[in-house]
């Protein structure tokens, strides 16, 4: 089944976290671990997670963050054996949606890290719950967009921790209550999630009342 005219209940979406060791991968940084969660129809459909080598230091304020020291990465798989995994466990990309809470940090590690071990990216649709949130809360529904602070809004009984996979299970709930409240907007469908989401995401280029999104 291709994705379009899916409905959301019918919707495959794969909602992934990193870990790195810094903020962008045009600076150098790498990724340290990898957590994700598949879902369909509110139903979990797998885990994914993983640490990851980084091949370099990992600053003191990321462990001091995460929890994550070069101990626990120094025997974990690179990113060349891990990603190829994960986008097995993501499974194809015309039917399911990629998701991530600021997705463009995220993807932008895992592109920058397909580019470098020559794996082709898939085309995956990809959702920002930042974006979405801005759109369907605000501010008196909450003061600003961190996963945090939704998290503690939707009640999820997964809380943020800056460890992967625990933020993806997060995020994850906080998809679902943004779901739900997408009905109100009568967004119902694949198609339209992703219009609602673009112009989502112009509106807030161009005038938002400004929420921060870690």
């Amino acid at each position: 089944m291709v994705l379009g005219s899916t409905t959301l209940q019918q919707t495959t979406f794969v909602i992934v976290d990193l870990e790195t060791t810094g903020s962008s991968p045009k600076k150098g940084a790498a990724i340290t671990e990898i957590g994700a969660v598949k879902v369909k129809s509110g139903e979990h459909h797998g885990l994914f997670e993983s640490f990851v080598n980084p091949l370099t230091p990992i600053p003191e304020y990321i462990t001091q963050m995460t929890g994550i020291t070069e101990q626990m990465l120094a025997n974990a798989p690179v990113i060349d054996e891990i990603l190829p995994a994960f986008f097995d466990f993501a499974g194809d990309s015309s039917q399911a949606i990629l998701v991530a809470h600021n997705a463009p940090f995220d993807l932008s590690f895992l592109k920058s890290a397909a580019k470098d071990i020559d794996i082709k990216w898939p085309a995956y649709k990809t959702l920002d719950t930042v974006t979405i949130a801005r759109q369907v809360l605000s501010k008196e529904d909450v003061p600003n967009c961190k996963l945090s602070t939704l998290a503690e809004f939707f009640g999820t009984k997964t809380e943020p921790n800056h460890r992967a996979l625990d933020d993806a299970k997060a995020t994850t709930e906080i998809l679902h209550g943004l779901i739900e409240r997408l009905g109100s907007f009568e967004v119902h469908t694949v198609d339209a999630l992703m219009e609602f989401a673009k112009t989502a995401a112009h509106i807030q280029r161009k005038n938002y009342w400004g929420l921060s999104s870690i």
